[in-house]
């Protein structure tokens, strides 16, 4: 069993040195850069950046040195997120741009701080350099290449162009040699021999071929950079050891059958009673619900788990955990958990749709069965194939996009009796055609999960899923099933505290933006719609390893979910 040991304890020690490295590393790098750019910008400097301090070469040598320095200045900023990711090309770069800054201090006698400061983070890099151990994007370096190629010559193009066709712009009759000096020069900044009639034609070339020099300063180094993003697949071998972990420790979380999604990755611990199912977004490694397996193991793939995030360079963050998970995670990862929401859990022996509390829900299940509604509950291993393809033609033309919405809570397949015969549909029909459906995956033996919730849109939202939910629940029994979860309820109790009489003005503010939110995303929708079964609402964490980190986890978190994320476009230049 993957208990913790004294070898642990050393690797969370190990984590929390690097960590703590990476840190003071990151912050010296974006110190070093700062004064060095604003050393720039002092007048003691600019009357020393004169070509004799440059050993008497050509006067354009100072300018262009001052944009050496400034751009390297800029870089160490940047490569600051590299080295805070304890990356090992971030690490290698940063070397290099300080030695070139030390020389460049030395022979532009520049100011003496950033000097030392420069100096003492290259010793500080140096000294380190065992810390610098995450991977890069296999493609990196050929992307980075090919996009700052791109862009250069795009802007020398643009740049050039532009003194062709407007030569009555000019002072004189440049020849094609200095208009594509002009142009080449324009990337970095320096004025070339062309001389201009006018100041905001001057102006104007500077500019776009400045703008494109910085684009591919920053798009090339984004590119070198970036987090490798692994093609998202889910082998057979290991849906076949997820398979068998859910058949042993499958009722522990409703959420851990959706570890079979085909585009999760998952990572086992090393005696295999463990693993941590996740998918990278956006350089994020993102898991959802508890480790699965036996729960003495999880220690070990949570190990397991960290060091690859580390490997990659990745952000570690977890969707949907429960309360004990969560505890797991601080205690063995050394992370920090948020309270995200609720899962509502409905416990088929008490649910009834007798009494007041349950009057709308009656009510509404009333109007859809006398508006000629029926509903059948199976299996799908009890459904014929040609029924359950039909189905799934149904539901693609009624979802009419291929981009799926969830991730934690989906499963991203429907009626596939082959890799999910133990799911149960929930159809409902009216005047011999197919209405809506929901499908629910095994929670363990006897519980079931909320996966898909679909209808017809020309059928109106008129009580049809109260009806599902309702006869899946008087079925259950039938069914050998205890429990069913339902939809995830973002920031219920948030909601909830801010409704009650007293509650304080941050509670009440707290939850008047949630409802403004819930315009755009279900998040009051789903409570309410989650409260009328008269649920047990079970806690869910977000995991994550710093406040910092928040921002990026949520991109993910919305891209893979399919609320939104990085654009289209830019996804596109991405995976080229």
């Amino acid at each position: 069993m993957d208990r913790p040991t004294a070898a642990a304890a050393e690797g969370r020690f190990a984590r929390w040195r690097g960590r703590r490295t990476a840190r003071v590393v990151t912050w010296a790098a974006r110190v070093a850069g700062l004064l060095t750019i604003l050393s720039l910008l002092t007048p003691l400097l600019r009357r020393r950046l004169q070509p004799a301090t440059w050993f008497g070469l050509p006067p354009e040598v100072p300018l262009v040195g001052s944009v050496v320095v400034a751009t390297l200045g800029v870089g160490l900023m940047m490569l600051a997120t590299g080295l805070r990711r304890r990356k090992r090309r971030a690490w290698q770069l940063a070397v290099v741009a300080c030695v070139l800054l030390v020389v460049s201090h030395v022979v532009g006698r520049h100011a003496l701080v950033p000097t030392v400061v420069v100096l003492v983070l290259l010793a500080g890099l140096l000294l380190t350099r065992r810390e610098f151990t995450a991977l890069p994007d296999p493609v990196g370096p050929l992307a980075a290449v090919r996009v700052v190629v791109q862009m250069l010559l795009g802007g020398f193009a643009v740049v050039a162009l532009l003194l062709l066709v407007r030569p009555s712009l000019l002072e004189g009759r440049p020849s094609t040699g200095e208009i594509l000096a002009q142009s080449a020069l324009s990337l970095v900044g320096v004025s070339g021999p062309v001389q201009f009639r006018v100041t905001w034609f001057d102006d104007l070339t500077a500019v776009l071929g400045l703008t494109f020099g910085i684009a591919a300063l920053v798009l090339g180094g984004y590119f070198l950079l970036r987090s490798a993003e692994p093609r998202r697949t889910l082998t057979d071998d290991d849906a076949g050891r997820i398979r068998a972990l859910l058949a042993g420790h499958g009722r522990a979380d409703s959420l851990g059958y959706f570890a079979l999604r085909p585009d999760k990755a998952v990572v086992f611990s090393p005696s295999g009673k463990a693993a941590v199912p996740h998918r990278v977004v956006a350089g994020v490694a993102l898991a959802s619900g508890d480790p699965l397996g036996d729960v003495e193991a999880w220690p070990g793939a949570i190990t397991e788990f960290l060091a690859s995030c580390r490997r990659y360079g990745w952000v570690p963050a977890v969707l949907g955990c429960s309360e004990a998970g969560a505890r797991v995670w601080a205690r063995e990862g050394g992370l920090d958990a948020l309270e995200l929401g609720d899962e509502a859990v409905v416990d088929v022996a008490t649910f009834s749709l007798q009494g007041r509390s349950m009057r709308t829900v009656r009510q509404a299940v009333s109007r859809v069965r006398r508006a000629g509604y029926d509903t059948t509950v199976r299996r799908l291993s009890d459904i014929p194939a040609d029924e359950l393809e039909h189905l799934r033609e149904l539901v693609a033309r009624w979802r009419g996009s291929p981009a799926e919405r969830g991730f934690s809570m989906a499963l991203s397949r429907t009626a596939d009796a082959a890799a999910d015969p133990d799911a149960v549909l929930v159809v409902a029909t009216a005047e011999g055609e197919t209405r809506g459906l929901l499908q629910f995956v095994p929670w363990g033996s006897d519980g079931l999960s909320l996966d898909v919730m679909v209808r017809d849109p020309a059928v109106p939202d008129n009580g049809l899923n109260e009806l599902l939910i309702a006869d899946l629940l008087g079925a259950c029994r039938g069914l050998e099933v205890d429990r069913v979860s339902l939809n995830f309820a973002v920031f219920r109790s948030a909601l909830e505290r801010g409704e009650k009489i007293g509650a304080g003005p941050v509670a009440r503010l707290w939850a008047r933006l949630l409802r403004t939110a819930s315009r755009w995303w279900q998040i009051e929708t789903l409570y309410r719609f989650n409260a009328r079964f008269g649920p047990v609402w079970v806690p869910r964490y977000l995991v994550f390893d710093a406040v910092r980190d928040l921002p990026r986890i949520a991109v993910a978190a919305f891209e893979a979910e399919g609320y939104g994320g990085r654009p289209p476009a830019l996804l596109r230049l991405l995976r080229r």
